[in-house]
């Protein structure tokens, strides 16, 4: 098991690169859904200023 986490000597290089790859598949799944939230409260805001006046 220990030689399967050394990666034969190159352990920092394929870690890091499993680390980054899924700090981006992170990435690409939280930001557009932040963004899709701050789209639907600025059209809420949007729509209830419109109504109100």
């Amino acid at each position: 098991m220990r030689e399967f986490f050394a990666m034969g000597g190159y352990a920092f290089y394929v870690w890091t690169s499993y680390a980054l790859a899924c700090v981006i598949l992170a990435w690409n799944i939280l930001l557009p859904h932040r963004v899709h939230k701050r789209f639907i409260s600025r059209l809420r805001r949007r729509l209830t200023q419109r109504t109100q006046a």
